[in-house]
């Protein structure tokens, strides 16, 4: 599933850390471009969990689907607007783990 697609993985991310200590979780995948940034989690464990690859390849796609800034706006937009739950890139990416 994984080799379809040109992404990377990053660990031990200052950005991911920023993104779970907002969200109030333990652990985080925060995608930004084609770079799918962890924190408190390993390259191992992320790609060991299919949902979890599934919903993060989903904002790959995103990013390729809509530009970097244009993508980076229209979710940043759509959280305000939504909420981060609500927001439909996230929807998206959790009805892509179902697939």
């Amino acid at each position: 599933m994984t080799n379809q697609y040109d992404f990377q993985i990053r660990e031990r991310s200052w950005l991911a850390r920023l993104g779970a200590w907002k969200l109030g979780t333990r652990r985080m995948a925060m995608t930004i471009g084609s770079t799918i940034y962890l924190y408190n989690t390993t390259r191992e464990e992320f790609l060991s969990d299919t949902l979890w690859v599934k919903h993060e390849l989903t904002h790959v796609r995103q990013f390729k689907r809509y530009g970097f800034w244009n993508f980076i706006f229209r979710y940043t937009f759509e959280s305000i607007k939504t909420g981060y739950y609500n927001n439909k890139y996230e929807v998206e990416a959790r009805e892509a783990e179902k697939a």
